[in-house]
């Protein structure tokens, strides 16, 4: 059976608590869980196994920042109201470096790791806006698409897709809906901040036909995939 980090370190965490509280039963010390600012471990944890797991990302990167300040806020090392005051602007400044270095940056789940990243991607963009892209008769080979303050329609039902693509995809306070032909299967990836991605097409699996991967971050904001 193949060890992962994320069993590591959730095994490490039950035992350093089961000694604890046996030594705590015994007289050996004082253990007490419930410590100034324990409540941010229930942030800061899942976000340590995840970049464990998943590689570094936007949603496990800005979950273990808005922790850790969190944390420094409880035990007065931070100013509790100024890291009130900069938390959105941290997470607004995370995603934007995501952005800019989505290939690099991001980690890639299993599913993804096999699958050819084109270079030269078009992009599928709106920002203050709303755009509507329609694919017909071309070869598609992927996408970047983002999402800020608007939305971006995506229409890939007479596109050609003869092998397996990947959609990269960010929402801040905003949408994507994205229309697959009939002939692909879809897999998502997605980093849920406050948003998620609802994925209506590909509900079976078909090895003989070619998988879109949409690899996507959520804040605020959703995906539709139909």
């Amino acid at each position: 059976m193949k060890l992962t980090a994320s069993n590591l370190i959730w095994g490490i965490i039950f035992i350093i608590l089961g000694v604890g509280f046996g030594g705590d039963a015994m007289n050996l010390w004082d253990f007490n869980l419930f410590f100034t600012g324990w409540w941010t471990l229930l942030i800061i944890i899942p976000s340590v196994v995840s970049i464990f797991q998943n590689g570094p990302r936007t949603g496990n990167l800005i979950w273990l920042l808005v922790g850790v300040m969190l944390f420094l806020g409880q035990l007065n090392i931070l100013d509790f109201h100024v890291v009130g005051k900069l938390i959105v602007p941290l997470v607004f400044v995370l995603i934007g470096v995501s952005i800019i270095f989505r290939n690099s940056f991001q980690g890639r789940r299993d599913e993804f790791k096999n699958v050819k990243f084109q270079g030269g991607m078009n992009q599928h963009s709106a920002i203050f806006a709303g755009n509507e892209y329609h694919i017909r008769g071309e070869r598609f080979m992927g996408t970047n698409m983002n999402a800020i303050f608007g939305g971006v329609e995506l229409d890939l039902r007479e596109a050609i897709i003869e092998e397996d693509i990947v959609i990269n995809a960010t929402v801040a306070f905003g949408g994507i809906d994205i229309s697959v032909p009939g002939n692909v299967n879809v897999k998502v990836s997605n980093i849920p901040i406050f948003g998620g991605v609802s994925n209506k097409a590909g509900k079976t699996f078909d090895e003989s036909q070619p998988t879109v991967y949409v690899n996507s971050t959520c804040m605020f904001g959703g995906i539709d995939i139909k």
